[in-house]
This record gives structure tokens, C-alpha cells and sequence, in this order.
């Protein structure tokens, strides 16, 4: 392994090989949210676990930390007419913070992005000098025998809702509990919701705002949340505001959704029109 340098963005989480009707596909929350940060000019790293299945090439310009596995974390989704139907078919090696180079201990910015429960949640509250932020998703699933992924409660919540400085997560993540959503909003620093075309809803010290996206026409939605979290994270920690955060986020997110997979991480001119028009 070349040797490391210093991070502004680590991301902690598997890396997925995504089977698709066109063929295996690089997916996962980390791939998406890094390319993004990437393209917002941060130098970014990533600690998975990924076999020689996964496509990392196409995170070029990336440090990659990559715990040994003889296969990658596989996914596979299906459209139903009752939803999607997920299955999990294979799962890498789980993460822990020891794992972690000591170099990127101290990153400005960590987002903690499980996909199948992959990451030891105590490292929310260990990364003592470093602006966390969590996209719980994988701590919100499990799965049977045959690999049938299903929603389940995440078990201690409230502590890591509390430790973090901001948490993002969908619509589909919670099942639609819009109740949950409130509870968990009462528990956290920070929240923000996403919801596909209706965009967001952040909340924030006993406040709540909806953030529209600009209308365009969808191609495929596959990691536009994941392109919000980073885009959030990212201008949420420049700038300190988080309601200039979501709205950025929200209009970034937007364009991704006219190309598709990795082919809608934002492009350098996206990135500057979405900062002009949150300030016009």
C-alpha cells in the first residue's frame, strides 16, 4: 500500500458490489459520498473491506484502506410492485476503530456510513477531535438465512444520536415512521430527512424546514442521498449553517438524479451553480 497521507473527509463503511440487471456495479454509501467530496475539492480516504470483485478503480484520486476479505459486501435489488426487495448475498469484513490508520484519526470531517452493520457504532464517540457525521442505514437492517434484508430498530440509538454532529437519513431507512423521524429529531444535534423528489426536511435545535429540489427529470435516483450526505456534511462544516447546508445539498442532490450511478457524482460547474443559488 502506497504510503498514506492526510485526509479532510473519511469515510468509514463497505464498499458494494451491486448486481443489476446491466451487470455488477460499484455502489455503496462510501463510493458515492467520497467521489462527492472529492469533487468538492477535499482530500478524501476511505477504510472498507473489499475483494478483488469490487471495481475500485473507479475511485481514482482516493486512499483507499482495504481490510482483507475474499469477497466484497454484494447486493442485489429488485423492483417489486409491493417495493423494493433487497438481498444481501455477501458481507466483508466488519470495522473497527483500531482499524483505522492513526493518520486519519485527527480528520476534520468522518462520516460513518454502514450499508450491513459493518461498523462498530462505538466510533461515534472516538473520534475525540473530529466532526462526525453518520449515515445510519446499515445499523437499520438485518437479514435472514437467505440473505432477505429487512428493516429493524437501531438498538441504541440515542446515543449515538447524541454524540454526533449531524445525521443523515431517508425516507425508506425508517420505513416512513414519520414518529420515529420526531423522536429521533428530539435526540439529535442535528437531522436531516431525505425524500426522494420531495427533497428534505432538517431539523435543528426544536426547528424543522422543508427543502424543495429544483424540478428536473429523474433518470436514476441510486445515490443521490448518498451525493446529499457528503454535499451536507461537507458545506454544513465550511460554513456552519445548516440550513445553507440542506438547501445546497438538496440542489446538488437534484442533478445527480439525470444520469446514471456513478455517472452522477456532481461535476465542478454543479458545484458552483448550486452555491450561487442558495445565496441568490
Amino acid at each position: 500500500m502506497p504510503e498514506l497521507r492526510p485526509v479532510d473527509y473519511l469515510l468509514i463503511g463497505h464498499v458494494a458490489v451491486d448486481l443489476t440487471p446491466a451487470g455488477k456495479q460499484l455502489g455503496g454509501t462510501v463510493s458515492y459520498s467520497a467521489l462527492t467530496a472529492q469533487a468538492m475539492g477535499l482530500r478524501v480516504g476511505i477504510v472498507t473491506s473489499a475483494g478483488d470483485d469490487a471495481p475500485l478503480h473507479l475511485l481514482d484520486g482516493i486512499q483507499i484502506c482495504n481490510l482483507p476479505t475474499e469477497q466484497s459486501t454484494i447486493f442485489e435489488n429488485v423492483k417489486t410492485e409491493h417495493g423494493r426487495k433487497q438481498t444481501l448475498h455477501h458481507r466483508a469484513t466488519p470495522i473497527s476503530f483500531e482499524q483505522v490508520p492513526p493518520l486519519w484519526r485527527n480528520a476534520p470531517i468522518v462520516h460513518l456510513a454502514p450499508i450491513a452493520q459493518e461498523v462498530d457504532a462505538a466510533m461515534t464517540k472516538q473520534f475525540t477531535s473530529s466532526w462526525v457525521g453518520v449515515t445510519p442505514q446499515g445499523w437499520m437492517r438485518a437479514w435472514d438465512e437467505n440473505g432477505s434484508v429487512f428493516a429493524q430498530a437501531w438498538e441504541n440509538s440515542e446515543q449515538v444520536l447524541g454524540q454526533v454532529g449531524g445525521v443523515v437519513m431517508s425516507l425508506e431507512d425508517i420505513n416512513r415512521d414519520l414518529e420515529l423521524v420526531e423522536w429521533m429529531a428530539h435526540h439529535a444535534r442535528l437531522l436531516c430527512l431525505t425524500e426522494g423528489e420531495l427533497g428534505a426536511v432538517l431539523h435543528w435545535h426544536g426547528d424543522r424546514r422543508r427543502f424543495r429540489p429544483p424540478s428536473v427529470e429523474e433518470v436514476d435516483a441510486t445515490g443521490a442521498g448518498d451525493i446529499f450526505a457528503a454535499a451536507f456534511f461537507t458545506r454544513l462544516y465550511s460554513t456552519r449553517d445548516p440550513w445553507e447546508a440542506a438547501r445546497f445539498a438538496t440542489h446538488l442532490a437534484a442533478y445527480s438524479v439525470t444520469r446514471v450511478g456513478l455517472q452522477g457524482i456532481p461535476t465542478h460547474k454543479e458545484i458552483e451553480h448550486c452555491k450561487m443559488e442558495v445565496l441568490s
